[in-house]
């Protein structure tokens, strides 16, 4: 008789690598991992290989950037709600994809569990609500909320079972958007200079830098080496009291220019009344992304709305990048009088 099957987000820190033979032993289960690549850098089949090393039956590893940065970061930026992120957004916004990639494994290895090494009652609630509103029948387990284990006594129950060791934190703490960084300050520039960009947009979307043409997640890659160079995008964190070695701040570099370039040309051509309610909007959106609440009627309400917004954001906006600063010095489109 086939044993049951648990589907398991495996980020390859040393948490999940325990809840691999955690599981295994205490439901009497066969672990199948999967890893997403959403933008993390690094050697992703090292994940893979200590998934198996572990003794997960199946490890798979997943592309998943382009439909990260497409569906759920940039629409995030359009709505506004990168003003109100912080650090943590990033995350909350990739625990929908996520569970969608799980659901999908578990679909394909019959399994009607999934889990995750979220230790935060938050984080287990986003994927509950996720999961909830794709496939109800599937239940979903936060196992180091079951066992309790300190940090040591994880270590201790990896060692005594000879399971590998975490990768680089490098690796686990990073996406497309962000880097967990310690040290308020922005990071002094490499290049010790300015450095200008003209990123063009059509209908909401960025499509070239200085010229160049790129998909999203090329242009994302680039404008992080470039404005990560000049020391821009350093975003202070609120501290963990409970966990004084947690990051202080993030490094978003893409993000905050993007940000700024992208509001620079809705005020072009936004109306006063509709960008007073797309503020209001954008902090309801933040909210739900932190609260788990992607699949909701309403975050697609404000997605629809936010999708008419685009649709005269068509130009080209100059940026300045100075001692880690982004400022707006050209926009090259249409004021709104011109479509009102």
């Amino acid at each position: 008789m086939m044993r049951p099957r648990i589907v398991l987000a495996y980020s390859g820190a040393l948490r999940t690598s325990v809840a691999v033979q955690w599981l295994s032993d205490t439901y009497d289960a066969d672990v199948v991992a999967v890893t997403l690549d959403l933008g993390q850098g690094g050697e992703l089949e090292e994940i893979r290989s200590r998934a198996l090393a572990a003794g997960a039956i199946r490890a798979h590893v997943l592309d998943a950037r382009d439909e990260f940065a497409r569906t759920f970061l940039w629409r995030a930026l359009q709505a506004g709600a990168i003003g109100h992120w912080g650090h943590g957004l990033a995350t909350a916004l990739a625990r929908p994809l996520i569970v969608q990639k799980l659901l999908d494994v578990a679909e394909m290895e019959q399994s009607t569990v999934i889990a995750h090494g979220a230790v935060s009652g938050d984080d287990h609630r986003r994927f509950e609500r996720a999961a909830g509103a794709l496939r109800p029948d599937v239940e979903v387990l936060a196992p180091a909320q079951i066992w309790r284990m300190s940090v040591e006594e994880e270590r201790e129950y990896a060692r005594v079972r000879h399971l590998p060791g975490p990768v680089s934190s490098r690796l686990l703490d990073a996406n497309l958007w962000t880097r967990a960084a310690h040290g308020s300050e922005p990071p002094a520039p490499t290049r010790g200079t300015s450095a200008r960009l003209e990123i063009e947009f059509e209908r909401g979307v960025p499509i070239a830098v200085n010229g160049v043409s790129m998909g999203l997640v090329e242009l994302i890659e680039s404008l992080t080496t470039i404005a990560g160079g000049e020391g821009v995008g350093r975003i202070p964190l609120a501290q963990d009291a409970s966990a004084p070695d947690s990051p202080t701040a993030c490094d978003a570099p893409a993000a905050v220019v993007l940000d700024t370039a992208h509001r620079e040309l809705e005020v072009r051509v936004t109306s006063p009344d509709v960008a007073e309610v797309k503020r209001a909007l954008a902090a309801t959106y933040a909210e739900l992304v932190r609260a788990g609440l992607w699949f909701s009627p309403l975050r697609e309400a404000i997605d629809a709305f936010t999708a008419k917004l685009q649709e005269n954001m068509t130009g080209v906006v100059g940026l300045s990048l100075v001692k880690g600063r982004c400022a707006v010095t050209t926009s090259q489109q249409p004021s709104f009088a011109a479509h009102s």
